[in-house]
């Protein structure tokens, strides 16, 4: 049987009933001497288009000579990471050949890999619809935070696991253009329902009883880590934990900095990671409030501590700092190299150079957007803090690899 799509029953139904309406019913039986003159039937007005505005393609094929910088980038910084990516994408089809040469134990020069890049890979230029190639590329790293096992004084705000009765939906069996989508929600008798927002969860309407990782000193601390999505707990004793992403309460992200902007608390260019937490200090009694006007909540879990390595992103592999970046896998492929072009935080001098998309985040929606990794204390922080630049971003694909639709 032929599956129909329900969107486009629709819209040929609103054409047909639009048709319909421009027809004219035939007259009732008449004897014909009373048959009148029959009446022009007036033009039927023109029915609108089925499609909107032609939009433009995310990505589409370019030149290395559009790579700004692409001369002068130091590769061999970017070929360690590119070796991670290939962990994860040397058994997949188009990526055999590309990741073959990463298994010598010895790495090329600069020059080498520039070559090699430029006679295996086609790069292609990341647009939004509208055919605008400049987007919002901001900052993120791995925080170290103060903890405890234990809920003792100060540590009370809790990292959860996620809880046993969240549900994660995949509807990709039933709707494949929706592949990329993953709904949570939970059980209310025999209906599926959204999960709990953050302020039901902070409420104690969540069962996350016993799903208790470890403890944190800072509610600001604990909160911009679920944005992270990783970090570091040093415990009392000297330990150090690795917590990692492991799911999401399904609702969306909501900026509490735009929040504190639009209620006049901070100028826009305050905005920052540092200026929310000057004034969470400065306002603490208004720090829940703040806190739950983002609804998404984000549950962890432990992983194993490398020193020498990086937190473990959405690819499944350790992120190297100032090489990974995250991005939408609905437009960029993971693991792919991505060369981009911005400037530093709070400045305007470039920052040029190729990087390896190896996670994702919940608020890095759309074609021309990216989250730079910077990786682990708190000099990474301040830089991540701040940065808030406008950027271009082009995907290197295997020249044999088909375009992602």
């Amino acid at each position: 049987m032929v599956k129909l799509d329900p969107r486009r029953v629709l819209m040929y139904a609103l054409v047909g009933a639009a048709l319909a309406a421009c027809a004219t019913r035939p007259p009732p039986p008449a004897r014909v001497a009373a048959c009148p003159a029959t009446a022009q039937c007036p033009p039927c007005p023109v029915c609108p288009a089925l499609s909107g505005e032609p939009r433009v393609p995310a990505l589409a094929p370019a030149s290395f000579e559009d790579l700004p910088g692409w001369r002068d980038d130091d590769l061999a910084q970017a070929w360690a990471a590119f070796r991670t990516s290939c962990r994860a994408l040397r058994f997949r089809e188009h990526w055999r050949d590309a990741c073959r040469p990463t298994e010598s134990p010895e790495a090329p020069d600069a020059p080498a890999i520039r070559a090699y890049f430029e006679a295996s890979f086609v790069p292609y230029r990341v647009a939004t619809a509208d055919g605008n190639m400049q987007g919002m590329i901001t900052g993120y790293y791995e925080p170290l935070l103060r903890g405890s096992r234990d809920r003792r004084a100060p540590y009370v705000h809790p990292l959860y696991a996620p809880p046993d009765d969240l549900l994660v939906i995949d509807l990709a069996l039933v709707a494949p253009e929706t592949k990329s989508l993953r709904l949570r929600g939970r059980l209310d008798g025999r209906r599926v329902v959204p999960y709990f927002s953050r302020a039901e969860i902070e409420n104690g309407l969540a069962a996350v009883a016993g799903k208790e990782i470890v403890y944190i000193d800072d509610a600001i601390a604990a909160f911009f880590l679920q944005i992270q999505g990783s970090g570091r707990v040093r415990l009392d004793s000297g330990e150090v934990l690795r917590i990692g992403y492991a799911d999401q309460n399904g609702h969306p992200y909501q900026s509490i900095g735009r929040y504190l902007v639009e209620q006049g608390a901070l100028k826009l260019e305050e905005a920052s990671m540092q200026g929310i937490q000057a004034w969470a200090r400065a306002n603490p009694a208004r720090v829940v409030e703040l806190l739950n006007q983002n609804p998404s909540y984000v549950f962890f879990r432990e992983l194993p501590l490398a020193a020498d390595s990086g937190p473990i992103g959405a690819l499944g592999v350790p992120l190297t700092a100032e090489r990974s970046i995250a991005v939408d896998p609905r437009f960029i492929p993971l693991g792919a190299p991505v060369y981009l072009a911005t400037t530093r935080p709070d400045s305007d001098a470039p920052l040029e150079r190729l990087m390896l998309a190896q996670d994702t985040g919940g608020a890095i929606r759309g074609a021309a957007r990216g989250d730079f990794f910077w990786g682990t204390g708190e000099d990474a922080g301040r830089l991540a803090g701040r940065m808030r630049q406008q950027g271009r971003m082009w995907v290197l694909l295997p020249k044999e690899m088909p375009v992602p639709q």
